[in-house]
């Protein structure tokens, strides 16, 4: 029967005598994690080991649920999670995110974590970054030597006579897609006024190396983490609701529409065909670069 109490106890507990149950619930930057208690403080001396070891619950930060809030990069966190779990550190491939989850090891006080995200522990990308610097040091001086240099940094000339820059020569071409479902409200006749369009967000569609060119740290990746960048995908959305905002990203990268599409539906706000209408659509966007 003691061993029972025990065990019981246990599971309640992260470890006998501390004030935080086993099972704790976390609120990083708006994502929710469940993990153990002794996840958390599976490295002595980090911020984690110190926030559920040497401090109590009510001195920690909670949200509106009771969860343990923390404002940090909550897409991020998984992967300090996956660490803390084994103490070992595996990435998906083509993981575009090394140096910020560097910066989010460090903000932890991993510093085992830290070092094996430097350049110098990741072989790979150290191997490839010399060979690349290397190719590009040897190209630059066969240039230079050849006065190729020189003719880099002039504009070229397209067979119609305008002036383009190598640059722009060098971007892949695409299509990207936006879409985005909208609504807005029309009052009655006797009424001037009326609640023009909503956004509630803006999707985008297409290769996943030229939706990050293009939109940078305005896109959202948290529904497609991982995805390769010569994938496609059609779960991006972007940080901010303004269409014309995401127009002059496009053009800027040198986009022009080809084609739009739309649909929408109508209904009353009540039984009363008096009453304002609501308008409801789903508009898309076709982009292109050649």
């Amino acid at each position: 029967m003691a061993l029972a109490d025990t065990e019981l106890g246990g599971s309640n507990c992260g470890d006998l005598g501390s004030p935080f149950s086993e099972i704790i619930e976390l609120n990083v930057g708006g994502q929710v994690y469940v993990t153990r208690h002794k996840t958390l403080i599976a490295v002595q001396d980090s911020l984690l080991w110190t926030m559920f070891s040497k401090k109590s619950p009510k001195e920690l930060a909670r949200d509106s649920k009771g969860r343990f809030f923390l404002d940090r990069d909550g897409f991020l966190f998984r992967y300090i999670l996956d660490y803390l779990r084994d103490l070992n550190l595996v990435l998906p491939d083509y993981f575009p995110e090394k140096s910020r989850l560097q910066r989010e090891a460090d903000f932890f006080q991993l510093r085992d974590l830290t070092k094996r995200l430097s350049p110098r522990m990741i072989k790979d990308n150290s191997i490839n970054e010399e060979i690349s610097q290397s190719d590009t040091e040897e190209g630059a001086q066969q240039c230079g030597s050849s006065g190729a240099m020189e003719t880099l940094r002039t504009m070229t000339v397209s067979s119609s006579g305008t002036m383009r820059s190598p640059s722009l020569d060098s971007r892949k071409s695409g299509y990207i897609t936006i879409g985005y479902r909208g609504s807005y409200t029309i009052g009655r006749d006797i009424q001037t006024d009326a609640k023009f369009r909503r956004v509630a967000r803006i999707t985008v569609c297409g290769k996943t190396s030229l939706a990050k060119e293009v939109f940078g740290d305005t896109l959202n990746e948290s529904r497609d983490p991982d995805r390769p960048p010569e994938r496609y995908t059609s779960r991006y959305y972007l940080k901010y609701n303004f269409l014309e905002q995401a127009f002059d990203k496009l053009t800027e990268a040198g986009f022009h529409m080809v084609a739009c599409s739309s649909t929408g539906t109508c209904a009353y706000t009540s039984n009363d065909p008096n009453e304002d209408k609501i308008w409801t659509s789903y508009t898309e966007y076709v982009f292109c670069r050649e």
